[in-house]
């Protein structure tokens, strides 16, 4: 009987331990805001760092970049890829025409950030059709050696936390057994 609870109990902290690792959490948004003077239909690379907890690097999420008018008449979804540099992500972002923009980076984590409004100016006519077509194919591929996967370590984090759960278990039935009564270890058979 106590094997099969030690069992059981090794088995739920295995299948649970992955599933709270992943849970929870908050991430902060770090860019530097488009230049003074930004042209629609200017191509704006726009590197984003994004740290789990405002610290920890995050990697394998896919974020974008959202701007959209102020007066809500257009919006625009730029995604952004790995650089290959730990929780960095670039993606070039055009503004299609004049006017104050809403900026917002969904971090492909857990939540959105909004940045002050961008202002953009008139732009060089047909710039924004040729702009959107070379954000559109840079944003087709990642770099080469970005890495676009989760590389971190989870798996080896799951089979830890089970390895510890199934311990602690083990170790809970054996002083439950002492208190209670019941046979304990044996002591120089």
């Amino acid at each position: 009987m106590t094997l099969r609870l030690t069992l059981l109990a090794a088995i739920a902290a295995a299948l649970a331990l992955p599933a709270s690792a992943s849970a929870g959490g908050w991430a902060t948004v770090g860019l530097e805001p488009p230049p003074e003077g930004m042209e629609a239909g200017q191509p704006w690379r726009v590197d984003l760092t994004i740290l789990q907890h405002g610290v920890t690097p995050l990697e394998g999420v896919q974020p974008r970049v959202i701007v959209a008018r102020e007066d809500g008449s257009a919006r625009s979804s730029f995604p952004a890829r790995a650089t290959g540099k730990p929780g960095v992500y670039r993606a070039t972002v055009v503004f299609e025409s004049a006017g104050e923009w809403a900026l917002v980076v969904d971090d492909g984590f857990r939540g959105r950030h909004s940045f002050q409004a961008v202002r953009v100016v008139a732009g060089g006519k047909g710039r924004s059709t040729e702009a959107v077509a070379l954000a559109n194919a840079s944003a087709a591929a990642p770099p080469p050696g970005a890495s676009g996967g989760d590389d971190g370590p989870d798996w080896l984090l799951a089979a830890l936390g089970a390895a510890v759960a199934a311990l602690a278990a083990g170790g809970g039935t054996a002083l439950l057994k002492r208190r209670r009564g019941g046979p304990g270890p044996a002591v120089g058979a």
